[in-house]
């Protein structure tokens, strides 16, 4: 016997149990890799517990069990986060409620509570994430709590799901424009639930302080961290696509900090920022990524546009937003990949930029000191000659045996050191990190820039997308009469990094390899693109769907000044309509229905508030019989009323017949009711 039998020979409980253990299971299973451990495993034992329990036909557990799996819950939850409150531990405990929950389903009351937890947890799972594969997960989800509704509420016999199945995904079409209508006209709020905190170490992306030397090996995030769609179909070459981010001047011998200013900024720290050449025009798509740096092309005069959002630019031509971005943000911004910036001359500010920890890499001040001498006994050169320095240090990058990798292993204390003369290997952090310390040494003002350098091209729909993997750190050194320049000494150990945009690779694991010996790469890279292209629609039309588009459409609709009222006026006009439309619906179904029929259902309604109920498959004759039966000579007329009515059944102009005895149908002597 197969599976299909042996599921038609179950119960319908049973069956229709293992059928909502399945859609529950499908409803919690994107959330496995956010519950903790704990929560996972305890969910998907009582799941499959539930699940014996049906296939064997066993009873459920008493509620003292029940209950002290939820004290446990609890217990562990509030031991996980400190608190039972919050977005977390709320959908965890959500989490394993719906699974305890169905180890008390015993009544109709239990399956709705279920059902509701049910779409809850659906819910919460767009808390975080809010992708096009998670939309579609969920939407399969509705589809499937629907069909357990339904059936639900057809008691009678054994209905096949697929009847459930159909009526729901009938209901699903017919609340899709509600919901469309919704969606477009709803008045956009803020989310309801927290943020999570800054998880980056460990692997490719921005973090608000950098540490050097502490992770053995990078491991490569290949998820967006934005898009940019350029205005010109031909954008900048890959080697200027550098988008900036936090900016570290500030160095104690471990960690790398932001420099600020106690106060106002000292005279002379303006950015004093000179642009030159054609602008770049573009439009920046930015993933949430919980802090408020603003990723734009180096480097940006005017304010990005930006929808509900203040923002500034710092000194150093970081550009913040006024809160941290946590939702997807799109906007438009105008740079120049040809600009200078910073004072001229030197001032008491750029001191802060030459500062070192003392006791810190003493080989590597050793190197300063050597560095500075051959260029004072070099034929030709000035002992202030900074740029011939910056030059002679990317000489050592490329002729020193310095080497890219993802895996420099762990640093000590002296960082530098370790680079310059021991390992001679690490990522774009060890390299600029390095850099900037010799820089210093040689009494350079210096300064580390981490953003994103480069990104890919989708052939499908024209966008670039710029991943985590692509994050990358740089250097800028003050030059007299020149101000800032930027120097990616990471070019200068590996050129492949910014100009030929050629990306280390983590090692791929033994089921990719195969893969790629059965699939062809660039079918893989082809799928990878269209899937790209479609979640960029996703996110551009659904995800970014902000107020301010919300007002764009009313303004096309004709509205001068469209605010929320307006919002609110147009979707209540709308709700109107489609109850209107319904109604109408309801009629014109109604007027379908035989109104001789109707007529004999409302002859047995009287009759049955008069006292005699009758099955509604009695026709006129007999019905009329059941009268005189009942209440004697007194029917005479109604039992006449319906002979005609069934002689009219048969009648060639049964219209006009029809219409004359509805009208004494009003005026028939109708038995009374009984007296209670």
């Amino acid at each position: 016997m197969n599976l299909r039998q042996t599921l038609d020979c179950l119960p319908r409980d049973a069956r229709d149990t293992l059928w909502l253990l399945f859609v529950i299971a499908w409803v919690i299973a994107p959330q496995a890799g956010i519950l903790p451990l704990w929560a996972g495993l305890l969910a998907a034992g009582l799941l499959l517990w539930r699940g014996w329990l049906a296939w064997t036909g066993r009873p459920l557990p008493g509620r003292w069990t029940v209950g002290a799996l939820l004290v446990l819950a609890a217990v562990g939850a509030l031991f996980t986060y400190r608190t039972i409150l919050g977005r977390d531990a709320g959908v965890t405990l959500i989490v394993v409620l719906l699974a305890l929950k169905m180890l008390e389903l015993r009544a109709r009351r239990d399956a709705l509570v279920v059902f509701f937890l049910g779409f809850f947890t659906m819910l919460s799972n767009f808390f975080f994430s809010q992708s096009l594969s998670t939309a579609a997960a969920m939407l399969v989800a509705l589809l499937g709590l629907l069909t357990a509704l339904v059936n639900a509420h057809m008691p009678v016999g054994r209905p096949p799901l697929m009847q459930a199945f159909r009526i729901a995904g009938a209901m699903a079409l017919l609340g899709a424009p509600i919901m469309a209508a919704l969606f477009m006209l709803f008045p956009r709020m803020a989310p309801l639930w927290g943020v999570p905190g800054d998880t980056m170490a460990g692997r490719s992306g921005l973090s608000g302080v950098l540490k050097v030397g502490n992770i053995a090996e990078l491991a490569l995030d290949d998820s967006v961290a934005l898009r940019v769609r350029f205005d010109d179909l031909a954008a900048p070459p890959q080697s200027e696509l550098y988008f900036r981010g936090p900016v570290f001047g500030s160095f104690d011998g471990v960690e790398w900090h932001a420099l600020t200013y106690r106060g106002a900024p000292p005279s002379g720290a303006a950015a004093n920022l000179r642009v030159h050449g054609a602008p770049v025009r573009y439009e920046v798509t930015l993933e949430p990524h919980q802090q408020p740096w603003l990723l734009l092309l180096d480097a940006a005069v005017d304010k990005p546009v930006l929808a509900g959002m203040e923002s500034s630019m710092t000194q150093d031509l970081q550009w913040l937003a006024n809160r941290p971005i946590t939702d997807m943000l799109r906007y438009r911004a105008q740079s120049y990949t040809g600009f200078t910036y910073g004072p001229d001359t030197l001032t008491a500010s750029l001191r802060a930029y030459t500062e070192l920890p003392a006791g810190f890499n003493p080989r590597t001040w050793a190197l300063a000191r050597q560095m500075r001498s051959e260029l004072q006994t070099a034929p030709g050169s000035t002992r202030d000659s900074a740029w011939a320095l910056v030059q002679a240090a990317l000489t050592r990058l490329r002729t020193g045996g310095y080497v890219y990798t993802l895996e420099p292993g762990v640093y000590g204390l002296h960082g530098a050191d370790e680079f310059w003369f021991d390992r001679r290997q690490g990522f774009c952090e060890h390299i600029a990190a390095a850099f900037v310390v010799l820089m210093r040494a040689l009494e350079i003002p210096a300064r580390i820039v981490t953003g994103y350098q480069g990104g890919d091209r989708n052939p499908v729909d024209g966008f670039w997308t710029v991943r985590q993997s692509d994050a990358h750190a740089w250097a800028e050194v003050w030059i007299a009469g020149r101000g800032w320049v930027r120097v990616d000494p990471t070019s200068a150990v590996s050129p492949g990094r910014t100009g030929a945009f050629e990306r280390l690779r983590t090692p791929r694991g033994a089921f990719a390899t195969a893969v790629d010996t059965v699939i062809s790469p660039g079918l893989v890279h082809s799928l990878r693109a269209v899937w790209e292209a479609a979640n960029n629609r996703w996110n551009q039309w659904v995800l970014n769907y902000t107020q301010s588009r919300q007002l764009d459409l009313l303004k096309a609709l004709g509205f001068a000044s469209p605010d929320w009222q307006d919002l609110t006026m147009v979707l209540g006009i709308l709700i109107a309509a489609a109850a209107l439309g319904a109604m109408a619906w309801s009629l014109c179904e109604r007027n379908r229905q035989d109104p001789w029929l109707r007529l004999l259902a409302r002859t047995r309604q009287r009759l049955a508030h008069a006292g005699l109920a009758l099955p509604e498959t009695l026709p006129p004759r007999a019905i009329a019989q059941q009268v005189r039966d009942r209440f004697g000579a007194r029917s005479a007329a109604l039992a006449d009323w319906l002979l005609r009515l069934e002689r009219l059944r048969y009648a060639p102009r049964a219209e006009t017949g029809l219409h004359q005895l509805r009208r004494e149908f009003r005026r028939l002597p109708w038995p009374a009711a009984p007296k209670s």
